[in-house]
């Protein structure tokens, strides 16, 4: 049985990286197989049996939520949340959606995608009130761009190390956590001069020992931060199907 139907998406960013294919429009919006990143993402979610969303918007974020309303998903709910500063790090997007979780969630963002059944597997994880826990890739060379691959150290099933700069390391983040509602508090300790990453508030509780790892085996996923990697990802889910869901499975309202 499933720890939630809850998932946060953070959805804010301006997405510079990749503004040779986006233009102006944020990055959720990029185009993935003629579909925008963050349908990729809602319908995997929605396919592993989310139906309640909260997504952080920011940059030009009445596009994405004029885009939803046109394409809205059947039998789900979103609760849109608006992040003034999103030029700041990720966790302070995290922040802005504390006073609406207040049970586990499903964490992702809105650039990763991935297969549904990594989702659905690790919904189905044991989950302690004080954890967090995050899927990674153990399969290091297939990545398609490990130096802005966010790295993890491992010790068994506990995350002992996290960063895009470290040497030692044993496997991938993935972009997606399932979490409770003690990642806040942990981000609210992690903050500096106002603004805190998702990694810094992580690290903090890797040194308390609540940081798991859920692998995920030989399943797919990318991120789609540059121009490359968006081509990458096309080739990717072209050769691997499961990827993206089925057409069938995005339900229109």
């Amino acid at each position: 049985m499933s720890n939630t139907n809850l998932a946060l998406i953070l959805a804010a960013g301006n997405g510079k990286r990749l503004a040779a294919r986006s233009g102006e429009l944020p990055k959720p919006l990029v185009q993935l197989h003629g579909k925008p990143l963050l349908e990729h993402v809602m319908r995997g979610a929605n396919t592993a049996g989310i139906d309640r969303f909260v997504i952080v918007v920011g940059y030009r974020g009445h596009l994405i939520q004029q885009w939803y309303e046109s394409h809205p998903l059947k039998n789900v709910h979103v609760t849109w949340v608006q992040n003034p500063d999103y030029h700041k790090d990720n966790g302070i997007s995290v922040l802005k959606a504390k006073d609406l979780i207040h049970d586990p969630f499903l964490l992702m963002m809105a650039d990763h995608v991935f297969e549904a059944d990594t989702a659905r597997s690790l919904l189905k994880h044991p989950l302690r009130a004080d954890e967090v826990i995050l899927a990674v890739d153990k399969n290091i060379d297939r990545v398609f761009d490990i130096d802005d691959a966010t790295k993890v150290k491992l010790h068994g099933q506990n995350i002992v190390g996290i960063g895009k700069n470290l040497s030692d390391f044993d496997a991938l983040d993935t972009g997606m956590f399932l979490c409770t509602p003690t990642l806040f508090q942990w981000l609210e300790r992690a903050m500096v001069n106002g603004n805190c990453s998702l990694s810094d508030g992580m690290r903090r509780m890797a040194e308390k020992g609540t940081f798991k790892a859920f692998d995920i085996g030989e399943a797919q996923w990318q991120d789609v931060d540059t121009p490359e990697a968006l081509e990458w990802a096309e080739v990717v889910s072209s050769e691997q199907p499961q990827l993206l869901p089925n057409e069938g499975e995005w339900s229109y309202a």
